[in-house]
């Protein structure tokens, strides 16, 4: 049992819900590893309790925090500086505080990428369909594009808020990296059969089908699955959704969302502390699938 003192810094993860998050174990494992005087707390909070959460957690002196669904987006405006990556997503997932001033970066596309190579893949050259216009998303389809796939063809609801900024997001992105970035309407069945059928890797990167809905998932139509397409959901709780289930049965190959929980950690983890987690530990322990 860890002894909290008046000197035990905090770091947290702020989001809604939170109840499942695995984040604590990974973190507070990782600072009794290496003898780190840290505590690593969650907290149910929402976009609309945000702005006091961040106020109240700034003036107390914590050392830094994560951002899950739904502040990825809101977090950026109670913020004093953005990582070069934060900027160009547009969203932030980890929040340094350094003596009041917070700085967010974003540490998902990293996580992301991470995890694609863990699960045997490549990328480089190749297109890749991304569900959803989240935080999340945006991380992962500027990573995408960095990291050389030839195209990122993104789908959402047309009546979502982030849709205008989406499209802007789109013609900057592929301004920048030179790879092809489109957004399309969930609703437009051609336009998502058209993008499967030319990519070597689907991924919801919403929250459908996460714990309690399980029977959701993104795809409604099985029949656009197919044995060479390999398809990748963030969730991670449950660690084999609907959507993967259909998938691997349809002769797809499959990965969820753990391990890039535990390379976005990683990632955040040295931001705070200056050091690296013990990954291959905490993997061991906490994320053996």
């Amino acid at each position: 049992m860890k002894t909290i003192t008046g000197h035990t810094g905090l770091t947290a993860l702020l989001g809604s819900p939170v109840a499942h998050s695995i984040s604590p174990l990974m973190h507070n494992e990782a600072f009794r590893i290496l003898g780190l005087d840290y505590v690593y707390l969650c907290f149910d909070v929402n976009e609309d309790t945000l702005p006091a959460a961040v106020e109240g957690l700034k003036t107390c002196g914590i050392r830094g925090f994560n951002l899950t669904m739904p502040n990825k987006n809101k977090i950026v405006e109670l913020l004093d500086e953005l990582s070069p990556e934060a900027q160009l997503i547009g969203a932030v997932n980890t929040v340094l505080n350094d003596n009041g001033k917070l700085t967010g970066y974003n540490t998902d596309g990293y996580g992301f990428m991470q995890s694609v190579r863990d699960a045997g893949h490549d990328i480089t050259g190749k297109a890749v369909t991304v569900m959803g216009v989240g935080g999340a998303s945006m991380a992962i389809c500027a990573q995408s594009a960095l990291d050389g796939a030839s195209a990122v063809q993104i789908f959402a609801r047309r009546t979502s808020r982030y849709w205008d900024r989406t499209q802007k997001f789109a013609e900057n992105l592929s301004a920048k990296t030179g790879c092809q970035v489109s957004l399309h309407d969930n609703d437009d069945h051609t336009a998502l059969k058209n993008a499967i059928d030319r990519s070597y890797l689907l991924i919801n990167a919403t929250s459908v089908g996460m714990v309690p809905d399980i029977n959701d998932s993104i795809i409604k139509d099985t029949g656009l699955f197919r044995p060479g397409l390999v398809v990748a959901d963030i969730v991670y709780e449950p660690q084999e959704t609907r959507l993967l289930r259909e998938a691997k049965a349809a002769g797809c190959q499959t990965f969820n969302g753990m391990y890039m929980l535990l390379h976005q950690g990683a990632k955040a983890f040295k931001i705070w502390t200056g050091q690296e987690m013990p990954v291959e530990v905490i993997r061991e322990k906490y994320f053996c699938l």
